[in-house]
């Protein structure tokens, strides 16, 4: 491959079923995941995780933090930062859907990389998650024996929604399986918390230079799907996560889905504003 670029060798048999009308398009789950950022001399890093490579999904790409929205992340919650209304009007849902995203984003980020945007007050945050009395809380999240409700309500702790900053939503393509509706998020680590491979997903994580990361993909030599290295090259002008975390609420929420269509004997996939992506596939190979 001349790049990194996540190409499943299915995919050209299930454009041509859904063309043709013999796939039905799965209703996408909602999703959330979050670039979370540090500071270095030089720009900041981004903390990404590899997925194993015996996973059904888009095994051996990196990716970010994040996962599913759970049905109870939609549970009275405690809550600091910009009111759900305010989540609504930005990610364009109704007010309930907008805080199960914005607590899946937070919960995720948990669950896969130890570190909680919450804290004792609206204006704190919690210090090293690291304890076994932490870990248990955590297992229990996974596992889905605990809601995050649950788990903030017996820490005493509310979920800092403005830690958050809504940055890009991609959606699945119709012909895919497994299907997303995943809205991306930045975030700073919190200071005196660090992130570890927490994910039962991932075999190893890195704090990664979006630039070093960028010219890794283009080379070949790290695996993502068009969504990540998407929000990479987008991260690369930021000189600080403060930066990044400002300029988010100016980004544009419309939803990025892959296209599919015949032209000229050939299938050409391609994401509305990202030409990098674009695949020739003839109708009988592999994509050019």
């Amino acid at each position: 491959m001349a790049n990194g670029q996540w190409y499943p060798p299915e995919w050209p048999d299930r454009i041509r079923a859904l063309a043709e009308g013999g796939l039905t398009p799965v209703v996408p789950r909602r999703a959330a995941t979050v670039m979370l950022l540090k500071d270095s001399d030089q720009a900041p890093l981004v903390h990404m995780l590899r997925r194993r490579t015996s996973m059904a999904f888009a095994a051996g790409a990196y990716a970010y933090p994040g996962g599913g929205v759970d049905p109870r992340d939609e549970q009275e919650i405690r809550w600091a930062g910009p009111p759900r209304a305010w989540w609504s009007a930005r990610l364009r849902v109704e007010e309930a859907t907008a805080q199960a995203i914005v607590c899946a984003a937070v919960r995720e980020t948990y669950e896969e990389a130890g570190v909680l945007l919450a804290g004792p007050t609206e204006d704190t945050v919690v210090g090293d998650t690291t304890g076994d009395d932490w870990e248990a809380d955590r297992a229990a999240l996974v596992a889905r024996d605990l809601s995050f409700a649950e788990f903030l309500d017996r820490r005493g702790l509310v979920l800092r929604s403005d830690l958050l900053g809504a940055w890009t939503r991609w959606i699945t393509p119709e012909f895919e399986p497994r299907r997303y509706d995943t809205w991306f998020f930045v975030a700073a680590l919190p200071e005196g918390q660090r992130t570890r491979n927490a994910s039962t997903e991932a075999d190893r994580t890195v704090w990664i230079r979006p630039a070093e990361a960028a010219a890794a993909y283009d080379k070949g030599e790290l695996l993502m799907m068009p969504p990540t290295i998407a929000t990479l090259r987008q991260l690369i002008p930021y000189g600080s996560s403060a930066e990044a975390l400002a300029a988010a609420p100016g980004r544009d929420l419309t939803a990025v889905l892959a296209q599919a269509s015949l032209v000229n004997g050939e299938i050409v996939l391609a994401w509305p504003g990202h030409d990098e992506f674009t695949k020739h596939i003839p109708t009988g190979g592999a994509p050019a």
